[in-house]
């Protein structure tokens, strides 16, 4: 696309949608409608060239693919994008849900119309630039530069309570990162570049990796968010609008665990071995706290944002595990989650749209008046639970797998966070479909529209897809995650002969 390549064009893409919406005239509802569709066509666009660099890009290889590159800022600074085995499936992800957002947000929101929509195209440019960067640089930028349009969204479109859940968002966020920012300055003045695949060979001296790693960690952590820098999730989740709450959950929250396997364990492998028992058990507190406060929660919204933070300390225990079932698991739940999360909040703002509530209280037996909104509901419950079939059992169990091999104390403990999360999904499921229809308002609910059909259907499909095929996934990063695991390993091995040798 206008000289670049195919990654370029899914990062301009949907900054050309943006500028056309944003040159559309007046706010009629003929021209609400093309702004929306313009948006739609734009989100599917983009999703088919993405589909198209996954037909150029070739799993079996270990190394940086469809590489564009070219000088920035007198050589300093890149403009250099590639994906690998790591990113390529998290762009997919990215691309293939945002004409769901789109979707889930054409009859919902009808103020500023036009802004909402460029909003979330930008939003998707910075969403596809931060898996795709191979310069530092330019990584910082897209990740901090993806926080303006999620504070908008959260801040304009929200709830009651959006103007605090959308500061509190944008600070826990932004303080984070600036030590990140601190951190990259420190590894240029080393490395003399900020080129990634660089500085992915660069070997740090252990003291400074310790900085490093915190300085990282201090950005990944919040952005996952770990406890216990949780607690902006629920308010942002509650307060933001449906689509909002579909990326946040689908695309936003995993930037940091992206981060952590792109930086943090293959440039600083000695302080990761060093703080993997810190990771661990940051992790398990997660995975139990947050299921005991999902179980108490009366809101709908609100518990399964809880729900996603213990999803992430699984996350972050297979990641530190830095053993093959615990990476690839964790990439997998990763990218599980972003289906099963997103579909979980369309299936709140099914409801919310003809309620108006997000209170469990307000439901029971809606299994009588809308049978089949009660079978897309028990699908994604069970992906969220981890039942075997279903996209979410894999991700959570090979993570437990390379938990046992790396620390079976914490693969004990996170195990009872499979219980909690069966505890507090169906405690859900059955007060708000099951039980007698007893309050009037719920006995003229009409059942899926086939917009909303059209929403949940495919990321059911794939839901028990990838629970029957998890191969789909762990071929794609299986190469890349071999690579960093072998490169992780030979580190720790090469510090341990140069300590021996000095004694």
């Amino acid at each position: 696309m206008f000289g670049f390549g195919i990654l370029t064009g899914l990062i301009l893409l949907p900054l050309i949608g943006a500028a056309f919406i944003l040159i559309l005239r007046g706010e009629d509802e003929a021209t609400l409608r093309n702004a929306r569709w313009a948006a739609l066509w734009t989100t599917l666009i983009t999703f088919v060239l993405s589909l198209f660099a996954w037909a150029q890009f070739d799993p079996a290889s270990a190394s940086f693919q469809l590489v564009e590159s070219k000088s920035w800022m007198t050589n300093t600074i890149l403009y250099k994008l590639g994906v690998d085995g790591i990113s390529m499936p998290f762009v997919l992800l990215t691309t293939f849900l945002m004409p769901f957002c789109i979707l889930a947000s054409w009859e919902t929101i009808t103020t500023r119309v036009k802004e909402y929509l460029i909003a979330f195209l930008v939003l998707e440019t910075m969403m596809i630039g931060v898996f795709c960067a191979l310069d530092l640089v330019f990584f910082y930028l897209f990740f901090e530069a993806g926080l303006i349009p999620m504070f908008l969204i959260i801040g304009i479109w929200g709830g009651q309570r959006r103007i605090y859940a959308s500061f509190k968002f944008f600070l826990y966020t932004l303080l984070g990162s600036l030590l990140m920012l601190l951190a990259i300055m420190a590894m240029y003045g080393v490395a003399g570049t900020t080129d990634i695949a660089v500085l992915l060979k660069t070997n740090f001296p252990a003291s400074m990796q310790t900085w490093l790693w915190l300085a990282f960690f201090a950005s990944f952590a919040v952005k996952m968010p770990m406890w216990p820098v949780h607690t902006w999730l629920p308010d942002a989740h509650v307060e933001a609008p449906t689509a909002g709450s579909v990326i946040l959950a689908g695309i936003l929250l995993k930037m940091g665990g992206y981060g952590f396997i792109r930086f943090s364990l293959p440039m600083f492998p000695l302080a990761s071995h060093d703080f993997a028992p810190l990771v661990f058990g940051l992790s398990v507190i997660a995975i139990i706290y947050t299921s005991l406060v999902a179980l108490v929660q009366e809101d709908m919204k609100k518990l399964i944002a809880y729900s996603s933070v213990a999803h992430m300390g699984f996350v972050t225990m297979g990641l530190f595990a830095m053993n093959p079932q615990g990476v690839q698991g964790a990439i997998y739940q990763m990218i599980s989650h972003g289906l099963v999360s997103g579909a979980l909040f369309l299936c709140v703002g099914v409801v919310y749209d003809r309620m108006h509530t997000r209170q469990i209280a307000a439901y029971g037996g809606l299994v009588k008046v809308m049978p089949l909104y009660a079978v897309a509901f028990m699908v994604f419950t069970m992906a969220n639970v981890g039942l075997p079939g279903t996209s979410g059992f894999v991700g959570e169990f090979l993570t437990l797998m390379g938990a046992f091999k790396a620390n079976s104390w914490v693969g004990l403990f996170a195990t009872t966070g499979v219980i909690l999360s069966a505890a507090y999904a169906l405690y859900l499921y059955r007060r708000v479909m099951f039980g007698t229809l007893d309050k009037p308002e719920l006995a003229s609910l009409s059942d899926l529209s086939l917009r909303e059909i059209i929403l949940l259907l495919p990321l059911g499909v794939l839901t028990i897809y990838y629970g029957v095929q998890p191969g789909a996934i762990l071929d794609a990063c299986a190469a890349s995650v071999t690579s960093l695991i072998r490169n992780y390993d030979a580190a720790l091995a090469a510090t341990k002969t140069a300590a021996l040798l000095l004694n």
